[in-house]
């Protein structure tokens, strides 16, 4: 089976900065697209950001220009760099990770992301 934990989350003012981190371990031969999801209270998942096992990059509107998803292959793990962080950022934030072999992505725990003042 496989892991993913994450790290890297808590309370930051807004306009600060977090680095959220998700390490995939277990039986991986070849990790396809990883990403992140968040979860704000009430609402429903949202993408966040996706990166491809060749680097290819999306995101989501609200955090163009200020998220940076990034990865190293070599340590099957996923970074999320967010910079000028917003209240409406506030939110428990998950990984995924599609694998071969598995018919479905594996999720991480979950980390929370609080912005306030």
């Amino acid at each position: 089976q496989v892991q993913l934990v994450e790290s890297g989350g808590g309370l930051v003012q807004p306009g600060g900065s977090l680095r959220l981190s998700c390490a995939a371990s277990g039986s991986i031969f070849k990790i396809y697209g990883m990403g992140w999801y968040r979860q704000a209270p009430g609402k429903q998942r949202e993408l966040v950001a996706l990166i491809g096992s060749g680097g290819t990059t999306n995101y989501a509107d609200s955090v163009k220009g200020r998220f940076t998803i990034s990865r190293d292959n070599a340590k099957n793990t996923v970074y999320l760099q967010m910079n000028s962080l917003k209240p409406e950022d506030t939110a428990v934030y998950y990984c995924y990770a599609v694998i071969s072999g598995f018919s479905s992505p594996y999720w991480g725990q979950g980390t929370q992301v609080t912005v306030s003042s």
